[in-house]
């Protein structure tokens, strides 16, 4: 990839990161929208981190739990297409495996929401196995968190 390709790239997470701030700010509508724009230019073949990023983001904006569990199947499948040479291009911290942790506990919390309780413990399942990828850090912490929180709530149903 040439220099320029990946000031390219870099802007695109710079563009996400942005469209988050929206969204953490209270403005639901315009984060959709702008997650909307980049996933046109970005597309279904686009760059893998950009298209799991991106879809990971777009189910949090997204009103009706189906619609919110199609984008964090796209995620899950972006992320099954990602190396760890693409990876470490933006992050060289983060390893790909440490990213399943959180996509499964999205799509488990997904299930939950649409009452398909046996998909969710299989999701559940899979994010608990393999949350060793975490860091000791808040994100790995906050994750390993919310998949104790899933699981209690899996017990009540």
């Amino acid at each position: 990839m040439t220099e320029q390709q990946e000031a390219s790239q870099d802007i695109v997470m710079t563009r996400i990161g942005q469209a988050m701030m929206l969204l953490h700010g209270g403005d639901r509508e315009e984060a959709r929208n702008r997650f909307a724009l980049l996933w046109a230019e970005i597309g279904e073949d686009g760059d893998a981190l950009h298209r799991c990023t991106l879809a990971h983001c777009m189910a949090d904006v997204q009103d009706d739990p189906a619609d919110e569990l199609a984008w964090d199947l796209r995620a899950l499948s972006a992320a099954d297409g990602l190396s760890q040479e693409r990876l470490a291009r933006h992050d060289r911290a983060l390893a790909v495996r440490a990213l399943y942790p959180s996509l499964h506990l999205n799509l488990a919390a997904d299930y939950v929401k649409l009452r398909r309780p046996e998909d969710a413990r299989v999701h559940l399942d899979r994010a608990r196995a393999s949350r060793d990828a975490l860091g000791d850090d808040g994100y790995g912490n906050g994750v390993r968190a919310a998949i104790d929180r899933l699981e209690r709530t899996l017990r009540a149903l």
